[in-house]
């Protein structure tokens, strides 16, 4: 449900503005499959298969390998592709990297929509986007265009105002190679999870990979996760109790991080329009 940006969006601005855009387009649809990533349009070509399709690599461990697969005609096509890109005539540009450099958003997210209701139609029946256990190795050039669309459409959902469902866009990515993380969701996701106002979730992903991961040690969630339990203090709905262990642990955490990176408290001080004492702004760190 928080990965259809309409969710959040009724939310902002009521359903009825949400869904009025949608019924003249929903009677137009033939389009049967149910989707996750995307609501098809009725403006969309009818879905054929492209040549794409992925399988089950193996299973081990409780988690399940899968690939993208591209057929020979597939390939063919992908490769006249690459050759019409590098020959660097303005005419075979990425037509959505194209739209969006000069300043056509919406033709750039439907185009990027596109791509993702094409791949999710070419899922393997056992691949889930919800269980977590489903991985994809984005050192195979054929998974990597489903991370790529992912990640823009996660970049066109926090500027279109939807931070919620860019956060669950982003933990999807991070969920498809944890361990790894080949498009740095870690240095993202935290800021997702502020501008959506999740401070529980940031807390306990802090808390559940700090062992494993050294979260600690990374600026962004060095000052991040203080700020998280600050906001969270200030939630008048919670207890008295809960919000004051927050408050201390505040303190605490944002203590640690500019013990850790004592580069940030000038800057801290000037954005808070603080004067520093002397001997603050003279010491050696």
């Amino acid at each position: 449900r928080h990965l259809n940006p309409d969710t959040e969006l009724k939310r902002y601005f009521g359903a009825r503005a949400i869904l009025g855009e949608q019924r003249p387009r929903q009677r137009q649809r033939v389009y049967p499959k149910c989707t996750w990533l995307t609501t098809p349009k009725s403006t969309w070509p009818r879905y054929s298969k492209p040549g794409l399709s992925m399988r089950l690599l193996e299973s081990k461990k409780g988690l399940s390998f899968f690939a993208f697969e591209h057929s020979e005609e597939y390939q063919q096509a992908q490769h006249k592709f690459l050759v019409a890109v590098e020959s660097m005539e303005p005419n075979n540009i990425v037509l959505s990297d194209a739209c969006r450099f000069q300043e056509d958003q919406e033709m750039a997210r439907d185009l990027v929509e596109r791509a993702l209701y094409s791949m999710e139609c070419a899922f393997h029946p056992l691949f889930s986007l919800t269980s977590g256990a489903c991985r994809l190795d984005y050192r195979r050039p054929e998974n990597r265009s489903f991370y790529l669309a992912l990640y823009k459409q996660m970049s066109f959902l926090e500027k279109r105002g939807c931070p919620r469902t860019a956060l669950e866009y982003c933990k999807l990515i991070l969920s498809l190679e944890p361990d790894e993380d080949p498009l740095c969701m870690l240095l993202l996701i935290d800021h997702l999870a502020l501008r959506a106002r999740n401070y529980e979730y940031l807390i306990r992903l802090f808390q559940e990979w700090e062992a494993h991961r050294n979260l600690s040690q990374l600026p962004n969630f060095a000052f991040s996760v203080p700020l998280a339990y600050f906001l969270l203090s200030q939630q008048t709905d919670l207890p008295e109790c809960e919000r004051s262990s927050a408050r201390q642990k505040a303190s605490l955490l944002i203590q640690q991080a500019l013990t850790m990176f004592p580069g940030v408290l000038l800057p801290l001080l000037e954005s808070c329009s603080v004067r520093p004492d002397a001997s603050v702004s003279s010491h050696r760190f």
